[in-house]
């Protein structure tokens, strides 16, 4: 019942309107149709403020709706939406450039296997030349045992500044390899899985299953 009393009294409003709206020049008779926070449906020339955000119709003077307005976006729907059109952009110059780079898959394969090699060879000397610092360095380590503070005898020497001097530069030596090695291997991973995602990406281009 509440419902039919509902229609009823938006669509004697909107008559109501209408008829105000007729006795208006053709050229100014336009109406807006919206919907209030209870769903009640209102008709009118002027949107209340509280409502001007919103979803509306705009009606003719013949009751024949000719534009829908939707609602303003908010600042955050806003700028999801300005990050999803760059997101799209940069797929599709992402697109354009694989496209253009490479002409077959077996490039794209060749490639990254060629980049990876590369890789695998500089950690393999980095990996030979820790090894040769740290038996440089247990060297050190067995010749420091005969001076103060490493000696039990309470007769030995204290350790030469120069010793002292080469154990820290062989531990810095050290710390400095093992960290271009980490660096290799988080630059292996990041350059397979990009181009894992590169050969996924022109195989859907191309059509390749």
């Amino acid at each position: 019942m509440k419902t039919i009393t509902r229609i009823l009294a938006a669509a004697l409003l909107l008559t109501v309107a209408l008829d105000v709206q007729a006795q208006q020049s053709p050229s100014s008779r336009r109406l807006y149709k919206w919907v209030d926070s209870q769903g009640q449906v209102h008709y009118g020339d002027v949107v209340p403020p509280e409502y001007a955000a919103q979803e509306k119709d705009v009606i003719n003077g013949q009751g024949v709706e000719i534009e829908h307005q939707d609602a303003q976006k908010s600042p955050e729907q806003q700028a999801a939406e300005e990050q999803k059109r760059l997101s799209a952009e940069e797929l599709r110059h992402r697109d354009q450039n694989l496209l253009n780079t490479y002409v077959s898959l077996q490039e794209i394969e060749r490639l990254r296997d060629q980049r990876l090699s590369l890789l695998s060879d500089q950690m393999k000397v980095t990996n030979q030349f820790l090894e040769i610092l740290n038996g440089r360095l247990s060297k050190l380590e067995k010749s420091s045992l005969r001076y103060r503070p490493y000696s039990d005898d309470p007769k030995a020497a204290p350790m030469p500044d120069q010793v002292a001097e080469d154990l820290v530069r062989m531990d810095n030596d050290i710390l400095t390899q093992q960290q271009n090695l980490r660096e290799k291997q988080n630059e292996e991973t990041t350059m397979r899985a990009q181009f894992d995602s590169d050969i996924t990406r022109f195989k859907e281009l191309k059509g390749i299953h």
